[in-house]
């Protein structure tokens, strides 16, 4: 893959990576770091890149991983058997993290089980961070119908939420 095709095909995705990321990583910087790793991770895979058909959906999966994987590390970074296994930076234990992380799966899981229409909507919503003209255009659905969508998922899943006692 050469550079015009990969600007063309991955640049602009920048912005939803780094959303996800901030989503997962919950700093500014360590997001923008994440983002800057991924692409140059799949700068270096080259040629093998011609044969993604869905550039959104493989980065997003790479970049879950590697958001991850920076996790587990500032966890196993941050612990400290002396003082109980608190993080020295902010003080969140990390059984506070990992309850985090725990909820942001289970909050995944939710959306992935919500009706197409409410799963599509708050995905390009929360994750693409598309407004609601934009997802009018893109869905043919009204803004009022959208905003009722939007209603109906968060709803939904704090409902669930409340029903596995999970805070939010």
């Amino acid at each position: 893959m050469g550079t015009g095709e990969f600007k063309r095909r991955w640049l602009p995705l920048s912005d939803m990576f780094y959303r996800v990321a901030f989503y997962i990583l919950e700093s500014r910087e360590e997001a923008l770091d994440a983002v800057q790793d991924l692409y140059a991770k799949l700068w270096k895979m080259g040629p093998a890149l011609d044969s993604v058909l869905n550039p959104e959906a493989y980065g997003l999966a790479l970049l879950k991983n590697m958001c991850m994987d920076r996790v587990r590390h500032s966890r196993v970074a941050a612990a400290d058997p002396i003082d109980g296994g608190e993080d020295v930076a902010d003080g969140r234990s990390i059984e506070a993290e990992y309850s985090g992380r725990e909820t942001l799966r289970i909050v995944e899981e939710m959306i992935g089980r919500l009706p197409e229409k409410q799963r599509t909507v708050m995905r390009m919503r929360v994750f693409e961070g598309a407004e609601y003209d934009e997802i009018a255009a893109r869905t043919g659905l009204s803004g009022l119908n959208l905003r009722v969508l939007m209603s109906m998922a968060r709803k939904t899943i704090r409902k669930e939420m409340n029903r596995l006692n999970v805070e939010i």
